[in-house]
């Protein structure tokens, strides 16, 4: 296996353009921001270099949609943001496959019919070098350099997956300086709001959560009238003075709840926009959204250029984030705690993950990773959505390794990175699933 993975894309890039023309390229990507964003970016440059291309947003579990892929005569699949975890699957498939991964893999040997490129892999970090989105536009521009100027939907996808907290680096480091310096990006210091009201972005504001303002009309007006900021000003209206205001006293909130340094650091940033006009994490909230809210064909167009629907992918959005809202409201009462994990109970398990995640960076001590666990009575299983934090890393925390051993062993399957996974187990494991997890990430944190 080559080391270095400019050439393993290069081989990939290869393997694709031998496909004749006349055949459909399949492309198979995560349901989540940096997925969608790599199914983006894939679709475009498979369209580019003159094919037809059949794409398919999936979600954990893969089961049932592997079953479909198994009854398709497929010449080419491209995976991208999964793969690696379904290698054995995707072996039995029986076609030529690429996948273009940067979660843990489960071995690095594949069949020759199979081009496995993992970040992990190539000496890069999948948690913060690359992720699935990036890694696609390295093998987009290794089919044709102009791809380049798919860097902005790239990063979008690497923003949705955190990968800029603790700052840029490694791949997504060198795509964002190469994006800026060619002028598909624009820097602009500001701090994260949007929305058709400063009223309303205040209360739709979910990553970062204002404890005690975020989804509280009530208390927002109430700041807003101390602050003298009409509630109905757009953003564009409001003078420098107010924004002053506004940003100081949302700093305060933050502050006072708690926010470690890095978290805080997020609010008041160097932010990028697209020569489409949006910034990247506006995008990857909208690309999330329409994913985790049933809508992901919406967030796929919105990558593919269709800006007729914007404002019914802002609908979706609005809809999604009172659902986050209500969750996080709803932790207050409903968090349960062993020695070495938080964990609660959520409707909906794509929701789940992101409350989990929200509520480690903003409402939750840093001490203990939160579990989010969802009960599909239908397949009599369970969901399984962790999150943890940077501090939590450092000490030792790896809740990739945790989810894909103990759901191993329990006869189920998971896996993910260090500080955010997940798995799939059977009903009547859970106490055994919760009693093994807990011992294995005292013994983790104890290093």
């Amino acid at each position: 296996m080559t080391e270095d993975i400019t050439q393993a894309c290069q081989d990939a890039a290869a393997l694709l353009r031998s496909v004749p023309k006349t055949k459909r390229i399949r492309i198979v990507s995560h349901y989540d921001a940096d997925g969608i964003a790599a199914a983006g970016v894939l679709c475009t440059a498979v369209y580019r270099a003159g094919y037809d291309y059949q794409a398919t947003l999936m979600r954990n579990p893969f089961t049932k949609g592997f079953d479909r892929l198994k009854t398709e005569q497929n010449e080419l699949i491209v995976f991208s943001d999964m793969g690696s975890g379904q290698l054995e699957t995707i072996e039995s498939l029986g076609c030529k496959a690429i996948i273009l991964d940067h979660h843990q893999y489960l071995s690095a040997q594949t069949s020759k019919n199979i081009r496995q490129i993992n970040a992990n892999l190539f000496g890069a970090d999948g948690n913060y070098d690359v992720s699935g989105a990036t890694l696609c536009y390295l093998f987009a521009t290794a089919v044709n350099p102009a791809n380049e100027d798919l860097a902005a939907l790239a990063l979008a996808g690497a923003t949705g997956d955190k990968q800029f907290i603790g700052g840029v680096r490694g791949w997504n480091k060198t795509i964002l300086e190469n994006a800026v310096s060619k002028g598909f990006l624009t820097e602009k210091t500001s701090i994260k709001l949007y929305g058709e009201t400063i009223e309303d972005a205040l209360y739709y504001s979910v990553d970062p959560y204002y404890p005690g303002l975020s989804g509280r009309r009530e208390a927002i007006e109430a700041l807003l009238d101390h602050l003298q900021v009409p509630s109905t000003a757009t953003l564009k209206e409001l003078t420098t003075d107010a924004w002053t205001k506004i940003q100081s006293y949302l700093m305060f909130v933050l502050i006072k709840a708690g926010c470690q340094p890095n978290i805080l650091d997020l609010t008041i940033r160097k932010r990028y926009h697209s020569s489409q006009g949006w910034e990247l994490e506006r995008f990857a909230d909208l690309l999330d959204a329409c994913g985790k809210n049933g809508s992901r064909s919406l967030g796929l167009s919105l990558c593919l250029g269709d800006g007729s629907i914007w404002n019914e992918a802002l609908e979706v959005e609005k809809d999604y984030k009172q659902k986050l809202l209500d969750g996080l409201s709803g932790l207050e009462k409903g968090i349960q705690e062993t020695t070495g994990m938080r964990y609660f109970y959520s409707e909906n398990s794509s929701l789940g993950g992101v409350v989990a995640g929200i509520a480690m960076n903003y409402v939750l001590d840093e001490k203990k990773p939160l579990f989010s666990l969802t009960r599909n009575e239908t397949e009599k299983e369970i969901h399984v959505s962790c999150r943890g934090n940077q501090q939590l890393v450092k000490n030792g925390l790896d809740l990739g390794a945790a989810m894909k051993t103990v759901a191993g062993r329990l006869g189920g399957y998971g896996g993910g990175h260090k500080i955010a996974a997940g798995a799939t187990i059977a009903f009547e494991k859970e106490q055994e699933f919760l009693q093994q997890v807990d011992s294995l990430l005292v013994s983790q944190m104890k290093g």
